[in-house]
């Protein structure tokens, strides 16, 4: 059965486009929706395979609703549908993804033939895309995908540089490894990675890829955006309300997803602890932990490595860096390994001029100016992460943890 949603804001229509398909044995009418915004939120509950859609509606049109509808349901091929033929309303269709466009009034023949050749043309396009699809990423062995890695980059303290450098890094790791990269921005409420990488594609974040509950594979893909660079980016919701849509277990699902596709997923996380936070950790192989030359960063850092201590992590698995570790605070290098009792595994100088200026552009300055010393410290971050093991299995058991996950 070819299941179809019918949109149009005219109650009458619905019914007449519902009964003109009612004899249709291979076709089943699964619903209707009255809006545009009806329209992607039935679409992503009832997954029809083909939609067919008025192009002219109050509030959201037919051509913004199929924009949305393809990103986030891509396997449902549309058909646009109006009373006028225009060429420039052809274009505008093609170009939001609809595959045919009908004319209103047309008949019964017609509607049935166009639906049924749709579906068969994008399930025989579907067919042919997963017969081409290079192997050696999607169906890489389970010692292959061991070996990629989550690093997340989380502060205890907010101001220490946490989303300039993760950025930065993530792409310090494609060009020092020679490797895919993901980038997740996963604060939230407020994430700033689109600013530093200059992307703001509208209607293009982790949000869009499970607002319906559970993230799957096709939707997912669909909101990984590409950068110039080549690194590859899921941005945060666009607005901070949006986080409430994201549960820790989708995030976490995101996460191994794409553990899967890349050879690196850096993660920027939010300062401070939270359910989504640990999560992550959890599925981290290595975990980049900032501070500053401060009291209160340290203090921080060293309340954190003893939660980290309680949650079991390896210390192999935590690397503490130190940013804008020239500036002169009046604290050393070795009052903070005193302090935590350990080493510290990598330092970044302070470069306020270089880092401002680079987020003002939205060029990272390892891209803009790699031979600063500040793009050298990252490039060396990158080398240490890449020559690092990743955790081994028998090191992944279950933990205990402190905190009550929702």
């Amino acid at each position: 059965m070819i299941k179809v949603l019918i949109v149009d804001d005219i109650t009458e229509t619905r019914e007449h486009l519902t009964k003109l398909l009612a004899f249709e044995q291979a076709i089943d009418v699964v619903g209707v929706a009255a809006s545009g915004e009806e329209a992607i939120s039935s679409a992503m509950e009832l997954r029809p395979d083909v939609i067919v859609l008025d192009i002219n509606m109050p509030g959201m049109d037919g051509i913004e609703a199929a924009e949305l509808i393809t990103q986030r349901q891509p396997s449902a091929a549309i058909i646009m549908m109006s009373v006028h033929g225009e060429a420039e309303q052809l274009r505008r269709a093609l170009q939001a993804g609809a595959r045919e466009f009908l004319v209103k009034p047309f008949s019964s023949d017609e509607f049935s033939e166009t639906i049924k050749r749709v579906y068969e043309r994008e399930f025989a396009r579907r067919q042919q895309f997963e017969a081409n699809m290079p192997t050696s990423k999607a169906t890489a062995s389970v010692e292959e995908i061991e070996d990629h890695q989550v690093i997340a980059v989380f502060s205890p303290k907010g101001g220490a540089g946490r989303t300039t450098i993760a950025t930065n890094l993530a792409l310090a790791l494609q060009k020092e490894a020679d490797a895919t990269v993901c980038l997740v921005d996963a604060n939230l409420q407020f994430g700033d990675v689109g600013v530093l990488l200059n992307l703001n594609p509208k209607n293009r974040s982790i949000m869009d890829a499970v607002s319906d509950g559970e993230p799957e594979a096709d939707v997912l893909d669909s909101v990984i955006i590409e950068h110039s660079t080549g690194i590859r980016v899921v941005l945060a919701p666009p607005s901070p309300e949006g986080a409430d849509l994201i549960s820790p277990a989708a995030l976490r699902q995101v996460v191994d997803h794409l553990k899967t596709r890349f050879d690196y997923v850096v993660v920027d996380l939010p300062a401070g602890l939270n359910d989504h936070a640990l999560t992550v950790m959890d599925a981290a192989d290595q975990i980049v932990i900032l501070a500053a030359l401060e009291i209160t960063a340290i203090k921080n850092l060293r309340l954190f490595l003893e939660v980290a201590d309680q949650l079991e992590y390896d210390r192999s698995k935590l690397r503490i860096v130190i940013n804008r570790s020239d500036a002169a605070q009046g604290i050393r290098l070795a009052d903070v390994e005193a302090s935590i009792r350990r080493s510290v595994d990598g330092t970044i100088v302070s470069d306020g001029r270089l880092a401002v200026m680079a987020v003002n552009r939205g060029v990272p300055f390892v891209v803009s100016t790699p031979e600063a010393p500040l793009s050298r410290d990252i490039a060396r971050l990158a080398q240490t992460l890449a020559g690092t093991s990743a955790e081994t299995t028998d090191e992944k058991t279950a933990r205990r943890s402190l905190f009550t996950r929702r």
